[in-house]
């Protein structure tokens, strides 16, 4: 009886084969419960997964340890240096990071050059993704006290050199200005040649040392062409002038003529009245250029027959303008050119303070004229007795030969290998500041006569009036 119920217990619950061909069959798993979810079987990964797995972790780590590097070096490139005052060196062309960080360590700048030059590295690889390009550069650089060593990499990496000034006065030639960088010691080479006249800017620049004279030569000649394009643009309309060139000539001019206290505007007035009426502009500067050229004296007397010397400057001889500028004019000259005073002076004369006296008519001219050789004979008289008592002082002068002048030209005494080395001989007659004179019947008889020879180093002014 029992045996029997185990039988069919085991029917029913499915234990027992229902048949002998399902008695011979393997052993049948259970039926998977409905509410468990089957479980996957765990893959092993490939070869390309297990290096990307590696990689991945790898980049993991470096972050970490990047980011703890980058928090490390920001701090000690941020950190004060151990200078203590200002101080300047000078890195050297070719010089390497290497030797730039250990020079600055030495130099108590910085306080380790490993970590300038892991700043450099770091720079330069930053580069390469899109930053900006970061490179030493030479110079002369003064870094202020407790400088840091993101600070001092950044007053090299941008080339922030100290810069020293050289100033270029207006009025001088090309070949002058060219002798003044030549004598300059904080410029360095030679230039190839001499710029063309009126092609440079007088101004006052800065530049680091050793800077070439050739670049300093291209500095004058950007800074012109740049005030050029915008002065031209702002011209006056109904000028007597038809180009920027001619405008540089006619600038050179006012500048050269133009006294201390003279306006440029006022000065330019003139020339340019006097060439919309066509008449000569009679500049005396243009009579010493086309003599001399570049190496011109500004200084020096003008003879008669000198205004007449047919060169091309000569605007007592050619109408017009002369083919070039007579030398560099200035930045106001040129402003003064393009815009003159709204006059209609014809003629100027020196007035004896730096300034001009300004005319109408030829009589006003003439009338000053007189004025202003009175003027030059009280300057000549006391230059003469400054001289007197300079030599009484020194040694006695022996006695000059009847006829003959009691003192010495200054110009030859300017130049002892050229005077005589006692007396002077007779002048020839000279005009050196009226080259066309007024009427004979209206010029005192001290007018008419040679003036007498001057005391001083420096000639009188050689400029002004026009017919």
């Amino acid at each position: 009886m029992s045996s029997k119920r185990a039988t069919s217990e085991a029917k029913g619950l499915g234990l027992m084969p229902k048949s002998p061909a399902e008695a011979l069959e393997p052993t049948r798993p259970p039926k998977r419960p409905k509410a468990m979810r089957p479980r996957r079987e765990v893959r092993r990964l490939g070869p390309a997964m297990r290096v990307l797995n590696g990689a991945m972790t790898f980049l993991v780590v470096a972050l970490g340890l990047g980011g703890a590097l980058t928090f490390w070096m920001g701090k000690e490139l941020g950190q004060d240096g151990p200078l203590k005052e200002t101080k300047t060196i000078v890195v050297r062309k070719g010089d390497g990071a290497r030797d730039i960080a250990q020079r600055l360590e030495a130099e108590g700048i910085i306080q380790s050059h490993h970590i300038f030059t892991m700043h450099y590295v770091g720079r330069s690889l930053a580069a390469w993704v899109g930053a900006k390009p970061f490179q030493l550069k030479a110079g002369e650089y003064e870094f202020p006290p407790a400088s840091s060593v993101r600070q001092v990499a950044e007053i090299i990496g941008e080339g922030r050199s100290v810069l020293y000034r050289f100033t270029i006065p207006e009025g001088l030639t090309s070949a002058q200005i060219v002798e003044r960088l030549k004598a300059d010691t904080n410029l360095t080479g030679d230039i190839r040649t001499v710029p063309p006249e009126g092609s440079m800017l007088p101004e006052t620049f800065r530049v680091p040392r050793g800077a070439t004279r050739q670049s300093a030569i291209e500095l004058m000649q950007v800074e012109l062409k740049k005030l050029l394009e915008s002065a031209w643009a702002g011209r006056q309309q109904g000028l007597p002038f038809q180009t920027i060139e001619e405008a540089m000539v006619l600038a050179s001019i006012v500048d050269r003529e133009t006294g201390r206290n003279d306006k440029h505007a006022d000065i330019a007035s003139v020339f340019i009245n006097r060439l919309r009426k066509g008449m000569q502009l009679q500049s005396d500067p243009t009579i010493l250029y086309g003599l001399m050229g570049g190496g011109v004296n500004w200084g020096k007397p003008i003879t008669k027959p000198e205004i007449q010397s047919r060169t091309a400057h000569n605007t007592y001889v050619i109408k017009g303008l002369p083919p070039t500028p007579i030398c560099n004019p200035s930045r106001t000259a040129i402003a003064a050119v393009l815009n003159p005073s709204q006059t209609t002076y014809l003629y100027f004369v020196a007035s004896g303070n730096g300034a001009s006296v300004f005319s109408q008519t030829l009589e006003e001219h003439n009338a000053a004229v007189v004025n202003w050789r009175k003027i030059e004979q009280g300057i000549r008289a006391k230059q003469a007795e400054t001289a007197a008592q300079t030599r009484v002082v020194s040694r006695p002068a022996p006695a000059p030969a009847e006829g003959q002048l009691a003192t010495q030209p200054a110009t030859e005494r300017a130049q002892p290998a050229i005077a005589p080395p006692a007396v002077a001989a007779p002048a020839p007659p000279v005009t050196p500041t009226v080259l066309n004179a007024a009427p004979a019947t209206a010029q005192p008889a001290a007018a008419t006569a040679t003036p007498a020879a001057t005391g001083s180093d420096v000639p009188l002014p050689t400029r002004k009036p026009k017919r």
